[in-house]
């Protein structure tokens, strides 16, 4: 095939990308508008998510009582549960025949932040249990041995794990930020109120808007490097300090 024609082949793709850096260069309402609501329900899905399943995994983790291998496993399921379904089910409870439709959270931001924190939850307390059970294993008879309180051995454990668990939350991040069906059935997909970047990427796409859901793509995509790198760090940190 001759080099014109190749050329002629790959021009509508740098037209696209020319046009998707104009956008992030020219920040873009739109654009940006999408983003804020992206990050303001999965941050705030993720600091629910941290305060229901951190101290949920830490009791897992230092607790024995009926039905705590049940729970563990249940975690595990739900830590690859499809979005889709998650979604489906907040469908079906904030609906307007739904046990909670009179909350009016559907087709909302709250709505998306109730799933979003279904989905991280059970994988913030599944990993934090891990990472907590292992250093108690470790340090209870020290703990007993010293007579520490309960609390205060559960504060020296999450001090001493720090590490770990910001890992642990940060992969709820990633969790929280790259979904896209859950936030589709619950939110709606609704232009300046319920749309995020991972909508709007499929919504722009089926539409042929291709500038416009590359230029999201790459700020998702900048957003995820970010987390893996300064989940990179935290790693690189805590080797340093405790090999």
């Amino acid at each position: 095939m001759p080099f014109c024609h190749r050329l002629a082949r790959i021009k509508p793709m740098l037209i696209t990308f020319r046009d998707a850096f104009m956008l992030l260069a020219h920040l873009d309402a739109g654009v940006m508008g999408i983003v804020l609501v992206s990050l303001q329900v999965s941050l705030t899905a993720l600091l629910l998510g941290t305060l229901i399943g951190l101290p949920l995994g830490a009791l897992l983790a230092t607790e024995e009582f009926n039905g705590k291998k049940t729970i563990t496993v249940a975690l595990n399921t739900l830590m690859g549960v499809p979005t889709v379904i998650v979604g489906v089910v907040v469908y079906l409870l904030l609906s307007r025949t739904g046990p909670l439709g009179v909350w009016g959270w559907l087709f909302t931001p709250n709505g998306m932040i109730l799933a979003q924190t279904l989905l991280t939850t059970p994988l913030i307390a599944a990993l934090s249990r891990q990472i907590l059970e292992d250093s108690w294993r470790i340090h209870r008879d020290s703990f007993m041995a010293l007579r520490l309180p309960r609390m205060a051995a559960l504060k020296w454990l999450i001090w001493d794990c720090r590490f770990s668990l910001t890992i642990a939350i940060l992969a709820g991040l990633a969790r929280a930020i790259s979904e896209v069906g859950a936030v589709m059935i619950v939110g709606g997909n609704i232009d300046q109120s319920t749309r995020t970047m991972t909508t709007a990427i499929a919504l722009e796409t089926s539409k042929g808007d291709l500038p416009l859901a590359l230029a999201l793509g790459i700020i998702l995509l900048g957003i995820v490097l970010l987390a893996n790198l300064f989940t990179f760090v935290v790693r690189q940190v805590a080797e340093r300090r405790y090999g």
